[in-house]
C-alpha cells in the first residue's frame, strides 16, 4: 500500500481531495497532514474518518523535526501539497504568517521528501493559485508561460513556493508537478470567502460587503472539478510540468452577488430584490487585482480533463448545500468546529 501525504486535507479544497482519494484508491493509505488552524475543520471529513486507508496527523509543516519524523517512519511514496495560508486580506494584515507557512513550510516538505520520500517512483505535487500571475486587463488569459507578477503578500508567498518547487526539480531532479487554479466554490468553504459569506449574511439579514464597485472579475471553478483535475494531474501529469486549472466562468463580483441574491430570494421565499438591498460597497482591498482568467487548454488537450459541471448547476448545488447544512455553517462561524478535534482526537 502506498503512503500518500495530503497536506491541508482538513481545509476547503483539501477535504474534497482527501475524500476523493480515500474513496477511489483503496491501494493508497492517505495521511491527512493538517495543523488545524482557523480554516481546518475535521468535521469536513466525518464520513471517511473510519476508513481503514485514512489517517489524520496534526502537524505544523514548518516544524522540521515533526515533518522529518513522519516521513522517515511512514515510507512516504508521494505528497500532494495543499496546505497554505490563503486568505488575501489576512496576508495584508500579517504577511509573516504567509511567508512561514507557504514558503518555509513548503521547503520543509521538499527537504523531507528529498531525504525520505520515494523520489524514484513517487512525486511531489504542489497546488498553487492563479494569483501568482498578477492581474489581467479586459483581454487575454493566464497560460502556463505567463510571467509571474504577484501583487499581494499572499500571491508573493505562493509564487515563492512555486519557484522553490521548480528549483528542487532542476537542482535535485525531484519529480514534481505544479498546478495553478482559479477561484474555487462549493461545499465546506470557510465563510471568509465570498460565496459562503454572502449566503450566511443573506440568511441573517446582514450587510453584503462588496469591495470597491464590485467590478473585479474572477474565473470560478467548482471544487469537485478541481479535485478531479488534481487526481488526473497526480496520476498522468509529466514531471517538471505546470498545469493551469480553470472553470471557464468569468464573473464580475457584483454580478455574482446579484445572482446569488436572486437565487437566495427564491429559495428563502423572499420578494425578488429583497436580499440585494443588503449589498454594501466597502473600501477596496489594497492592491486588488482587476481580473483573473485561466487558459486550461494544456490540461484538457494533454490529460483529457475538462469541467464536468456548468456554473449554473454548480452554483445551485453550492447554495443548496449551505442552506441544508445550517449546523456546519453555524459551528464554523461560532468557532465551535474547533472543539471537534478535541472530542475526536484529544479527549479519548
Amino acid at each position: 500500500m502506498k503512503n500518500i501525504i495530503i497536506t491541508g486535507g482538513a481545509g476547503f479544497i483539501g477535504s474534497h481531495v482527501v475524500r476523493r482519494f480515500v474513496n477511489r484508491y483503496t491501494d493508497y493509505h492517505i495521511i491527512n497532514l493538517d495543523n488545524l488552524t482557523y480554516a481546518g475543520n475535521l468535521e469536513n471529513l466525518r464520513d471517511i474518518e473510519g476508513c481503514s486507508n485514512y489517517e489524520f496527523v496534526k502537524c505544523d509543516i514548518t516544524d522540521t523535526k515533526a515533518v522529518e519524523s513522519l516521513f522517515s517512519s511512514k515510507e512516504i511514496h508521494s505528497v500532494i501539497h495543499l496546505a497554505a495560508e490563503s486568505h488575501v486580506d489576512r496576508s495584508i494584515t500579517n504577511p509573516i504568517d504567509f511567508v512561514m507557512t507557504n514558503v518555509v513550510g513548503t521547503v520543509v516538505l521538499l527537504n523531507a521528501f528529498k531525504s525520505f520520500g520515494n523520489v524514484t517512483q513517487g512525486r511531489f505535487y504542489h497546488v498553487s493559485t492563479d494569483e501568482v500571475y498578477g492581474t489581467l486587463g479586459d483581454e487575454g488569459k493566464f497560460t502556463e508561460s505567463t510571467p509571474y507578477d504577484p501583487n499581494s503578500p499572499y500571491s508573493a508567498s505562493k509564487a515563492s513556493s512555486d519557484h522553490f518547487v521548480r528549483a528542487y526539480h532542476e537542482t535535485f531532479k525531484m519529480p514534481i508537478v505544479i498546478s495553478n487554479c482559479s477561484n474555487n466554490y462549493g461545499s465546506h468553504q470557510f465563510p471568509e470567502k465570498l460565496i459562503p459569506l454572502m449566503i450566511h449574511n443573506i440568511k441573517n439579514n446582514k450587510p453584503l460587503p462588496v469591495y470597491g464597485k464590485g467590478e473585479n472579475i474572477r474565473d470560478w471553478l467548482w471544487v469537485n472539478d478541481h479535485a478531479s483535475a488534481i487526481d488526473v494531474i497526480f496520476h498522468k501529469g509529466k514531471n517538471g510540468n505546470t498545469y493551469n486549472i480553470g472553470g471557464n466562468n468569468e464573473w464580475k463580483n457584483i454580478d455574482l452577488v446579484n445572482k446569488l441574491c436572486e437565487i437566495m430570494d427564491r429559495k428563502l421565499g423572499r420578494n425578488n430584490g429583497e436580499s440585494a438591498k443588503l449589498i454594501t460597497y466597502v473600501t477596496d482591498r489594497a492592491g486588488h487585482d482587476f481580473r483573473y482568467a485561466i487558459d486550461a487548454s494544456k490540461l484538457e488537450l494533454e490529460l483529457g480533463w475538462s469541467p464536468s459541471v456548468a456554473f449554473d448547476q454548480g452554483f445551485e448545488k453550492t447554495i443548496d448545500w449551505y442552506l441544508e447544512n445550517n449546523e456546519w455553517l453555524d459551528n464554523v462561524t461560532s468557532g465551535n468546529y474547533q472543539a471537534y478535534y478535541q472530542n475526536m482526537y484529544t479527549n479519548r
